[in-house]
């Protein structure tokens, strides 16, 4: 896929006391309103507004800008927000889950609302998930005249997302006929992005398919599956327990306000639904011994699984799962470790 084009190079660079101080000098003289404090709100009749519907003006550098001076808002380091600056990234976003008219759609995090406006667009009905209350209040603003999206305001790795989904896809059922999974599609903080993951591909019964904008490290690390690397962790595990992750095309850093530190990518989990998962008889007791191997990652099995069964019983679990009595937690895939937890845990 074709690396998407970047934003001007020629923007001026972010600070965040330059911004609460003067936030005019970030913009054209044009779109500055003169002596004022704040520059032209984002839901004015700019020109460069976008508004539901049109689709003929993407989000960009000074609309992101403009969204976050109408609530006097600057990126909050605390909540990890970067905001999409390339409207190409968030329909490419859009396009690897194949959102179409008709899907129901979870976005973490919605902003200034860049991506979720190219989901309303793509035809989709839109639960947005945002903790900021400012942010909250911008996106439901923004889409104030359309009947495709819903915003809450809360904090996702604490709300109850199962619930809420289920209650969101059932007052769309009463209204229109429909009976595929929904999908989640998210340009997500870097700094909970494993908490969001844990979180969702469990849902293989709600979702079909969690596409994500993540850190590349994490990323990379997610899709990754080769064993004996230092990079291999009980998340690697859980992973594809639950999905079929792939990566789908890099983003670099420049394409975000503030720009952060590191470079970004997008990963699609295609979830699994419960008879596709492995088969074990517990899936707390599995993820509670992939997570005790791991912990004492330079041991052998057989010693960082003692308090489950003894040594020589570990052992001879091992052997019957075709592996050595000395492995180690980072020679395991999904398939051995399934095993080795049907061998040796009794319930």
């Amino acid at each position: 896929m074709a690396a998407p084009p970047l934003p001007n190079p020629f923007l001026p660079p972010f600070s965040f006391t330059s911004y609460r101080q003067s936030p005019n000098l970030y913009f054209p003289a044009s779109t500055a309103i003169a002596g004022s404090r704040w520059a032209t709100p984002f839901v004015s009749c700019s020109a460069t507004t976008v508004r539901v519907g049109e689709g003929v003006n993407p989000d960009d550098y000074h609309s992101t800008l403009r969204a976050l001076n109408s609530k006097g808002r600057v990126p909050r380091k605390s909540l990890g927000q970067h905001y999409m600056l390339n409207s190409s990234i968030n329909e490419q976003l859009a396009a690897a889950a194949n959102v179409k008219e008709g899907d129901v759609v979870l976005e973490i995090g919605p902003g200034t609302g860049s991506l979720t406006n190219v989901l309303i667009n793509s035809g989709a009905t839109v639960l947005a998930v945002e903790k900021d209350s400012y942010m909250a209040a911008l996106v439901d603003e923004r889409f104030a005249n359309t009947n495709r999206l819903k915003v809450l305001n809360e904090d996702f790795v604490k709300c109850h997302v199962s619930s809420h989904m289920m209650s969101f896809l059932k007052s769309i059922e009463l209204s229109e006929a429909r009976s595929q999974p929904a999908k989640v599609v998210s340009n997500i903080p870097f700094n909970i992005s494993t908490d969001i993951i844990k979180q969702l591909l469990p849902m293989g019964d709600i979702f079909s398919e969690v596409v994500l904008l993540l850190q590349e490290e994490a990323a990379l690390r997610l899709v990754e599956t080769s064993l004996r690397r230092s990079e291999y962790r009980p998340i690697n595990v859980f992973v594809n327990f639950y999905s079929d992750p792939e990566l789908k095309f890099k983003v670099p850093r420049t394409n975000f306000f503030p720009q952060p530190n590191v470079d970004a990518a997008v990963v699609s989990f295609k979830l699994k639904q419960a008879a596709d998962c492995p088969a074990v008889s517990s899936t707390k007791s599995f993820f509670s011994m992939v997570n005790s191997a791991f912990n004492g990652k330079r041991k052998m099995l057989r010693k960082s699984l003692q308090h489950i069964c003894t040594s020589s019983e570990i052992e001879k679990a091992l052997e019957d799962s075709s592996l050595p009595p000395t492995s180690r937690p980072e020679e395991l895939s999904l398939d051995d470790f399934v095993r080795l937890h049907n061998l040796i845990v009794k319930q």
